[in-house]
This record gives structure tokens, sequence and C-alpha cells, in this order.
């Protein structure tokens, strides 16, 4: 399974803006489909974005379309969030899917996950 560190997140004002990193050092991390999903309280976890492994597939959720953009390189994808608002406060994980080279195929397939990080939108 591949060990996905997570960094980023903090508190920020309404209509600012946040970048979330997600890597996998010393593993094969740019043969992977990674997902960011988050959750918050009381609420079930949600997918936000996926990218999959070459970069050339991306899903978005309808809340987020327009706002957030996900991407890669070589060993890290990146989730910039811009234009927050407080819907978006909530913890924010990445996952790995458990094959490589695949599409993003839902949460059932992500097998590996960051240990989470806190974005919190508040004026």
């Amino acid at each position: 399974q591949l060990q996905l560190v997570q960094s980023g997140g903090g508190r920020v004002q309404p209509g600012e803006s946040l970048r979330l990193s997600c890597a996998a050092p010393g593993f094969a991390f740019d043969k992977y489909a990674i997902g960011w999903f988050r959750q918050a309280p009381g609420k079930e976890r949600e997918e936000v974005s996926c990218i999959n492994y070459s970069g050339d597939s991306i899903n978005y959720a309808e809340s987020v379309k327009g706002r957030f953009t996900i991407s890669r390189d070589h060993d890290t994808v990146y989730l910039q969030m811009n234009d927050l608002n407080p819907e978006d406060t909530a913890t924010y994980y990445c996952a790995a899917d458990f094959l490589p080279l695949t599409d993003c195929r839902g949460e059932p397939h992500f097998g590996s996950w960051g240990q989470g990080t806190r974005v919190t939108v508040s004026s």
C-alpha cells in the first residue's frame, strides 16, 4: 500500500484560496489514480475530485466545479481551492486507487489514504 502524506490546509476567510498537496515518498506515485475526498462534521465523506494516473481524465463534484483544480506532477497531486466558502469546511483526504494504471473508478476502489488535513473557512 502507498503511504500518502498530505500537506496544506488551514483556516481562511470566505473567498480566499488554499492548496493541498498529496505525495507518496518512495513509491511510484505517478502510476495511480488519486482522489480528494472531504468529510464535514456530521456528514458523509464525499469525493471532491479525482485525477487518473496519466492526468488526462479528471472529475469534480458539482459543488466545487469552477473553483477547485486538481493537478499532478511526477510525485505530487495538488488540489488548488479558490473562492472558498464555509460549506467547504471539512477534513480533506487524498487517496490512491488499489491498482496502478487506472482511471478514476469511485471511492470503493481507493485503498490507501492520507492522514487528513483540516480546512476551515470562516469569517
